[in-house]
């Protein structure tokens, strides 16, 4: 079993979800909605002064879904390159 970790900007959840669909994958998962932090692409605190939020993903899966996972991801950063989306796997 692989774990992987999602943590990206809210504004690409939905094309996140579309690219699994497509990729028939991440069907299971558990979504913390509201993530706040500082990462490379700058700072996600949901106020008055950086109003923009994170969300992320954790989902167990074999390594054949795995990469399809990663096929989505790369798809969805492809098209939006600024917006600070990450894949951690362990």
């Amino acid at each position: 079993m692989i774990r992987i970790e999602i943590i990206a900007n809210r504004s690409v959840e939905e094309n996140i979800f579309d690219a699994f669909s497509k990729e028939q994958v991440g069907k299971y998962y558990t979504k913390f909605p509201n993530i706040w932090g500082v990462g490379a692409c700058g700072p996600r605190m949901g106020d008055a002064v950086w109003p923009e939020e994170n969300f992320a993903l954790v989902i167990w899966c074999e390594e054949e879904e795995a990469q399809g996972i990663k096929r989505a991801i790369v798809s969805v950063k492809e098209k939006f390159p600024g917006e600070g989306i990450k894949l951690f796997g362990i």
